[in-house]
């Protein structure tokens, strides 16, 4: 049986916390900032934990069980 792949694109996206969480980077920080305010840039420029919703498709992504 062959090894299973990492999705690079997920792999490139995520990180894994100490504590097992995944952390992902916010949206909409990347180009067209001029017109965003200072505080909407500052606010997208932290990161955060991936929703619970979505965290089992993470995980199949980064072959994490």
């Amino acid at each position: 049986m062959p090894k299973v792949k990492t999705n690079a694109a997920a792999k490139k996206r995520f990180a894994l916390t100490g504590t097992g969480k995944i952390k992902r980077k916010h949206a909409y920080h990347s180009h067209i900032l001029t017109k965003k305010s200072k505080k909407r840039k500052r606010n997208l420029d932290h990161t955060t934990l991936v929703a619970s919703a979505n965290e089992k498709q993470v995980r199949e992504l980064l072959n994490l069980r």
